[in-house]
């Protein structure tokens, strides 16, 4: 940077002088096209997806901690205090300690007009909902609060008399618009892609907030679409980078706006302020802007109420909630979306790592099987377990299921046969010295009576209709359950399982080649599977009775 000799500051590029704030506009200019090319290019590629991680706890949480955000940026003006704006993190914290560290320079002026305003846009929208069916258009409360702030700034002269803090000179006209400058975008190229995605973040999860509010859908590349055009268009006229704003979103929601043509209404009342009517606003109050802004987000902090609520019926959703409206008041609006997003699907991993697990009974006289903790008058089918695991079955999780299933059947197959192990050289001990006190031979019959150890069960059934789906990892699990319990002498069996999952298993041949073993693995039902296995038991049972004999 350079300092020319009339003090001001400069900045040469590529051999050129430019002034700090040309210098600045053409950044933002470039950034802004930049942003909007990477959404046009995310919608092209269909990377609307991403929104279906906006999960409507977060969204709400989002949304209040943002509103909570922008009350605390806009109290300072209601009690006419000049204290310095806090960028960065910890916006909401530094700027309550700044407004009590000044409170004794409260402007009674701006305090007295604050709480007028704040009764009359209170008592507007009270009388607005209350009689919203009788009402034919809506009470137009905010812009007879505006008219009449003014005319009494005006005539009273608030701001000479009394010190309040009014919006003062606004500039009329626009900058002549100019292509932004290729030469920059390099410099900001890795800036600009952050900065879509969150641009495109905001709108979107406004957009779904308001959408589930007003009953209607939102397309998400529609809305990458549109909100890469509105950087693209706008940066040949200088303007900074496009997104939803929740204050101003709040306000036309508030006071009945429905379709887009109250944009283009906004749009045009704008216009004419820029290019006309800005001077007779000299004397309107900044407490007065922000009595609106407050009001209109009446709503989004009213969620605080639905806390017990929230908690009662899903204490996820309500930790979720709390997480992201924290994170959003106390950290910051950008940040707060981000950890939303990734704590919501934290505590989703975190489910299907800790799923419900169930032992299932046999309601009497049919072939229903549910739970028997949950349900009464259930009877387990007689040496059958039959276990439900309700989640996906991935790399993950494998290790919770394995010992969900050891704990809720008894019985771990690698301790059992480290046990008979353990056993069989102790009946060989055994044998050997009543073989050597006997002077006699070792009878192996001793040995085989010690080893063999009864279970209470002989087949375990795996409930898999809970199962959506299985990876390579999960199939290797199931494999080796079958080839660890058959050691054991017990067989493991599969019902109810969808197509994806027996496709799956399928392919990796759970079922041998050709799928030679499915008719005695893969049963429809779970009653199919129970039938089967006793089946075979009373089979084998009589073949032994048969050589016995």
């Amino acid at each position: 940077m350079n300092f020319t000799a009339a003090g001001q500051q400069s900045v040469e590029l590529m051999g050129m002088q430019y002034g700090k704030e040309c210098y600045a506009i053409s950044i933002a200019a470039a950034l802004t096209f930049l942003a909007g090319i990477y959404q046009v290019m995310m919608a092209v590629f269909q990377l609307g997806f991403v929104s279906v991680y906006l999960s409507a706890p977060m969204l709400d949480g989002f949304a209040t901690g943002a509103s909570f955000t922008i009350l605390t940026v806009q109290a300072k003006y209601l009690l006419g205090l000049k204290i310095p704006r806090h960028q960065g993190y910890g916006t909401v914290v530094i700027t309550w300690i700044n407004i009590f560290t000044n409170i004794q320079n409260t402007n009674m002026c701006d305090l007295i007009t604050s709480a007028i305003c704040i009764s009359v846009l209170v008592a507007g929208k009270e009388i607005q909902e209350r009689y919203k069916d009788r009402l034919k258009i809506p009470l137009p409360t905010e812009l007879i609060v505006v008219a009449g702030a003014t005319l009494a700034s005006h005539y009273g002269g608030l701001n000479s008399r009394y010190a309040s803090s009014v919006s003062g000179h606004i500039p009329t006209g626009f900058i002549p618009p100019q292509v932004p400058r290729f030469s920059l975008m390099s410099r900001v190229a890795l800036d600009a892609i952050p900065l879509a995605v969150i641009s495109f973040a905001f709108t979107v999860s406004l957009s779904e907030m308001f959408a589930k509010k007003n009953g209607y859908t939102v397309r998400p590349n529609q809305e990458m679409l549109a909100i890469g055009f509105c950087n693209i268009i706008p940066s040949f006229f200088h303007c900074f980078t496009t997104s939803a704003a929740l204050a101003k979103t709040m306000v036309k929601d508030s006071t009945g706006c429905q379709t887009q043509v109250s944009s283009l209404i906004s749009a045009l009342v704008v216009l004419l302020v820029l290019l006309f009517f800005a001077p007779f606003f000299h004397a309107l109050q900044k407490c007065v802007l922000a009595c609106i802004i407050i009001v209109s987000l009446r709503g989004a902090l009213r969620k605080f109420r639905d806390i017990p609520a929230k908690w009662r019926a899903s204490q996820s959703d309500a930790i979720v909630w709390l997480v992201a409206m924290s994170a959003t008041a106390l950290i910051s609006v950008e940040l707060g979306l981000l950890v939303g997003v990734v704590f919501s699907m934290f505590c989703i991993i975190f489910k299907t790592q800790n799923p419900k697990v169930s032992l299932l009974g046999r309601a009497n006289d049919t072939d229903l099987y549910e739970d028997v903790e949950e349900y009464k008058n259930l009877m387990p089918p007689r040496q059958v377990q039959i276990f439900r695991f309700q989640a996906p079955l991935y790399y993950a999780n494998k290790e919770t299921f394995l010992k969900s299933l050891y704990k809720a059947v008894g019985v771990e197959p690698f301790l059992e046969m480290t046990k008979r192990r353990k056993a069989e050289k102790k009946a060989k001990e055994m044998s050997i010295q009543q073989a050597k006190a006997d002077m006699g031979e070792t009878n192996g019959e001793v040995v085989v009576g010690l080893v063999q150890r009864e279970l209470d069960f002989h087949t375990i059934v795996l409930d898999c209709s809970a199962i959506p789906f299985i990876d390579s990892s999960g199939m290797a699990t199931f494999k080796g359950l079958v080839k660890e319990y058959k050691e054991i002498g017990v067989s493991v069996l599969l019902a109810s399982c969808n197509t994806s999952l027996i496709d799956t298993l399928q392919k990796g041949q759970f079922f041998g080649k050709n799928d030679e073993d499915m008719s005695g693995l893969l049963f429809h039902t779970v009653h199919t599977a129970v039938l089967h296995a006793n089946s075979l038991s009373s089979a084998a049972e009589s073949k032994s009775k048969d050589s016995v004999v």
